[in-house]
């Protein structure tokens, strides 16, 4: 495994301190800095250099400034688009857990999960949902699964459907991603079976009814 430098964000020192153990066993995973602010993170983003942010959502400015909360991951997102990051979060709204989770390059896990998930999200190069927050998304919509059931889909499986809607052949795609066409029809039948269509039209309708969700980049 690559070594990933690591920063770690939260406003209570025993929850950092909760963190950086549980990272320290693991090979391969470095934290290379710590903050408990938000203007306090972004001026130590400035200057180390990371791969991975893991960030409490509420993290509030003790004398104002910057903000939390979604409004400080959408400006590192914009400032540093290629940072993965990982949100830890005590939040179990919904509806802020699916506008976060809607963002392809933001994992999202919980604070009443297992503190083995966090080495696992900043490890996989895809985004990662806590147990905790797939399940209160998938909870609270019952009634509109195929959103949640496309929240779960990997960036590959996302990308694939993507391209089929736009015409691509399996064979276009396995090209365009670098892969034999064999992954590209098994990540395609696992996305349908995570989206419980059966074919095609239905697989078609389905990412159509997602919007943006599935069809945008």
């Amino acid at each position: 495994m690559a070594n990933l430098r690591i920063i770690l964000a939260d406003d209570h020192p025993f929850v950092l301190l909760g963190l950086k153990s549980t990272l320290e066993r693991y090979e391969g995973l470095s934290v290379v800095g710590q903050a408990s602010a938000p203007t306090a993170l972004i001026a130590m983003l400035q200057h180390t250099r990371c791969d991975v942010l893991a960030v409490d959502l509420s993290m509030p400015e003790p004398a104002g400034g910057i903000g939390d909360g979604l409004a400080l991951i959408r400006h590192i997102r914009r400032t540093w688009p290629s940072l993965r990051v990982v949100v830890v979060t005590a939040q179990t709204n919904a509806a802020m857990l699916r506008v976060i989770a809607s963002d392809g390059a933001v994992s999202v896990i919980g604070k009443t999960d297992s503190l083995d998930e966090l080495p696992r999200a900043i490890s996989d190069s895809a985004r990662y949902l806590g147990r905790s927050v797939a399940e209160t998304l998938a909870c609270s919509q019952q009634d509109n699964g195929v959103l949640v059931s496309a929240l779960l889909l990997s960036k590959r499986q996302t990308d694939i459907l993507r391209r089929l809607v736009n015409g691509e052949s399996i064979a276009q795609i396995a090209t365009a991603l670098g892969c034999h066409r064999r992954t590209v029809s098994r990540q395609k039948r696992e996305a349908m079976a995570r989206l419980g269509v059966a074919d095609d039209p239905a697989l078609f309708s389905c990412v159509r009814a997602c919007g943006t969700l599935l069809l945008e980049p």
